[in-house]
């Protein structure tokens, strides 16, 4: 309670801080303005600040640019206009220390041309892909700053939507719709990326704290199911995110404090004349203060890790739009068996020193070429990498002996290259292909007796082919079909997967629409399956599971969407998904791969079969008030059933069955003085979620042998008590005269409830202990633009 008022304290001697008057309260707007299926610029655009008074507009250039100068701070409207296309709307928060820029795709209309009603409106639902049907909505950067809970955490700010589970404080791995995490594919500018976070494991997509850099991303889009058929090798979900290029007009520049770090950013023109910029980001962790001020973060030891993210951008060379860019950095967490306490998450087994690292990185260059303003392609060279190091000693009687090592590494040599041709108002097709080369180096080793006995040990390459076309097509404006066919081909062992796709939607009315979409999606297991090497009775090895084929899903959704005010939408979604060659043991037994991700460690197994099934079905309810000048609102409910079946033939809940989550977010920015120079924003989040699955401990036996031994005929039939958080976050922002500053202050887990993280076995007691995860939780950042 001492810390929280020394926090608050201070909160209120900042926010009582007498600042300079700010005489300059106008800021400029620049953009570009394309179209959506062709991605060429459109010149002749009118661009109007909404209620401006008086009038302040400009037309976009012959590259479909604009400059509007003069535009007062605070909550900004944009309208963009031209015969042919369907008008559009886009908001922003202008601030003194920054620019606003703001690019929009407009979409050519196909029925008559009719005079054209602009309504200031931005439909959030939509995508940025055109070819998306159901499922997705685009990911607004602000929001992952503005809600409460989300820590500038794209995954994190993802847990709001429908259909995305959350039962876990200490990780913010994405699972959707009952699926594992290891079924969403991350992809960042086109490029198909390993995990970006730290602390990432090889085979996994979440962590801890994100490498992904909040303040450098721009808006973009987030799929839960019957995506396009661009998208390959992935069950769940897919993450497409852009990053967004510096200013091109002007050199700015940010400070950060908070809990992802202590950062530095830099941005402006290369060359003002080409239109090309930079921008350059890094961070350096801060939570060593979190255990100075002796505020828990839910492990005993200091997670240590940095980053760094930056893009170039040239968007006029003489062959096309060059982009370079790049994220990455290391992590390392020792957790020592001393420093282990209930108040901590017990992420190791007990009596065991841990130490692990990880280290991740990615770094591509794009180019996107013009042959005419209906034909692009779009060519990327990319390079990937993630490394794993970890070391286990093991603690009894006062002698340590180590009893696990690991050192692995996984780098991914991608090009890709596709065409994208808008043939007229009615009809876009894109056509691509995609080779990922897979570089492995595994060692692994445990103590078995009185020797280490390899688990993996591997070095050599292996290729994933993709190739895609997808076909979009407009009977009339309401009336939108998308069709594609996605192929994957993986030359380890030469298996394949074909997968068509199709969606169709139907706006009835102008506010209400129907859609359908279907089509089936396939994804390698994670490589080191495929190089596990199993102990044969003359003591040699061999890649049992060498021969694993795809594991396969086929979606079907059914939505309906409503935008029955302004800035209001409600959206029902329900979907069934049935999975089908999921690996399992070749002998009646409840291990299913479906179930990978549930647990911090997951043990290989040898021979395994493509024979385990699944399915996954529910309904999502999303109602939505998209944020304008004063509040937003965002309520989302999912009810669900996610099953698998192993090779005993029994169905079971799988390890991401929680049954039902529940979300309430509200948030509001209240102007303090007239010329909107400070501004109170706050912001409130509930969450109301099942309880997670887990395989109970047989005490008796574990007893008996002295140590944990699982009681797998009850494999994840129960749940622990359902999970409940509220969290609260209050931020203040001052315009100054050339500066932007803002402080904030939030609570995660308001109420400090006790929510189950594990029940884990103590052989020092010889009893069953529970983890509780992350309780009453203050932090608080600081930025600064100029």
């Amino acid at each position: 309670m001492k810390k929280l008022i020394h926090l608050t304290s201070l909160l209120a001697f900042i926010l009582g801080s007498t600042f300079l008057s700010a005489q300059n309260s106008t800021q400029s707007i620049h953009g570009t303005v394309k179209d959506a299926q062709s991605q060429s610029p459109i010149p002749g655009v009118t661009v109007v600040v909404l209620n401006s008074d008086p009038p302040n507009g400009v037309m976009t250039d012959v590259d479909g640019r604009y400059t509007i100068n003069n535009v007062l701070i605070g909550h900004v409207s944009l309208v963009f206009t031209i015969m042919g296309y369907k008008p559009i709307a886009q908001g922003i928060i202008l601030d003194i220390g920054k620019e606003g820029i703001i690019n929009v795709s407009m979409e050519e209309s196909v029925d008559s041309l009719n005079e054209v009603v602009v309504h200031a409106r931005k439909d959030k639902g939509a995508t940025l892909n055109e070819m998306t049907t159901v499922s997705a909505r685009t990911f607004n950067p602000e929001d992952a700053s503005r809600y409460a809970g989300s820590l500038g955490d794209p995954s994190r700010m993802a847990t709001n939507f429908a259909g995305v589970g959350v039962a876990d404080d200490s990780r913010n791995d994405i699972v959707i719709r009952g699926n594992s995490p290891l079924g969403l594919l991350w992809r960042l500018d086109g490029i198909n990326i390993p995990n970006p976070n730290h602390f990432g494991t090889l085979g996994s997509t979440g962590g801890p704290v994100s490498i992904l850099n909040n303040n450098l991303l721009d808006q973009s889009d987030f799929m839960t199911g019957a995506f396009p058929a661009e998208y390959g090798n992935a069950l769940s979900g897919v993450f497409d995110l852009e990053m967004r290029s510096g200013n091109n007009e002007k050199s700015e520049f940010a400070g950060q404090v908070g809990f992802n770090g202590a950062e530095l950013q830099a941005e402006g023109p290369l060359s003002k004349d080409a239109h090309s910029s930079y921008i350059v980001d890094a961070r350096y962790s801060t939570l060593t203060l979190f255990h100075v001020l002796n505020i828990n973060i839910g492990v005993a030891a200091v997670p240590q890790y940095e980053d760094l993210t930056f893009k170039l951008d040239f968007p006029q060379t003489k062959i096309g739009h060059i982009s370079i860019f790049g994220l990455g950095g290391p992590s390392y967490i020792a957790l020592l068996a001393k420093d282990q306490d209930k108040n901590s998450f017990n992420l190791a087994p007990l009596n065991v020193d841990t130490y692990f690292g990880s280290t991740m990185g990615s770094i591509g260059i794009s180019d996107k070429y013009f042959f005419d303003d209906k034909t692009m392609q779009t060519i990327t060279l990319s390079v990937s990498g993630l490394q794993n190091t970890t070391k286990l000693d093991t603690n009894y009687n006062g002698e340590t002996k180590t009893t696990y090592g690991q050192n692995s590494t996984d780098m991914i040599f991608s090009i890709s290259y596709s065409v994208n041709r808008k043939i007229n108002a009615k009809n876009t097709v894109k056509i691509g292909a995609t080779s990922d080369i897979y570089y492995s180096n595994y060692a692994d080793s445990a103590l078995h007796d009185s020797s280490f006995v390899y688990g993996t040990k591997f070095k050599g390459t292996n290729t994933l082919l993709q190739q895609f076309i997808e076909w979009q097509h407009k009977f009339t404006d309401n009336v939108v079909m998308n069709a594609g066919f996605h192929a994957q081909q993986f030359l380890l062992n030469n298996s394949t997967a074909f997968e068509p796709r199709f969606g169709i939607k139907w706006h009835f009315t102008e506010k209400q629409s129907i859609s359908f979409a279907t089509g089936l999606h396939s994804q390698i297991q994670p490589l080191q399956v495929y190089y596990y090497q199993a102990l044969l009775s003359n003591n040699s090895y061999a890649l049992t599971d060498k021969s694993l084929g795809f594991s396969k899903s086929a979606h079907f959704v059914l939505a309906y969407d409503n935008a029955f005010a302004p800035n209001w939408r409600i959206k029902v979604e329900t979907y069934y998904q049935q999975l089908y060659n999921i690996p399992v043991q070749p002998y009646p037994s409840t291990y299913s791969a479906l179930n990978i991700g549930a647990s911090y460690y997951d043990q290989p197994y040898d021979s395994l079969v493509n024979k385990g099934t699944g399915r996954n079905y529910g309904t999502e309810l999303t109602l939505e008030r998209f944020f304008d000048k004063t509040y937003y609102l965002l309520v989302t409910g999912s009810l669900y059933e996610a099953k698998y079946t192993a090779s005993d033939g029994v169905e079971r809940n799988s390890a991401f069955n929680g049954n039902y989550t529940f979300n309430a977010l509200w948030g509001a920015d209240f102007n303090l003085d007239k010329q909107k120079r400070s501004i109170l924003s706050f912001s409130v989040k509930a969450n109301y979620a099942g309880g997670k699955r887990y395989i109970p401990v047989n005490l008796a036996a574990s007893q008996y042998y002295h140590g944990p031994v699982y009681d797998y005929t009850q494999t994840y039939t129960n749940s622990y008590p359902p999970y409940e958080r509220v969290d609260f976050k209050v931020s203040y922002k001052r315009n100054g005269k050339k500066t932007t500053q803002e402080w904030s202050f939030e609570v995660q887990n308001l109420f400090n409830n006790k929510n189950v993280l594990q029940q884990i076995y103590n052989p020092n007691t010889n009893s069953i202990e529970t983890d509780y995860q992350l309780g009453f939780f203050p932090l608080g950042s600081y930025r600064i633009t100029f």
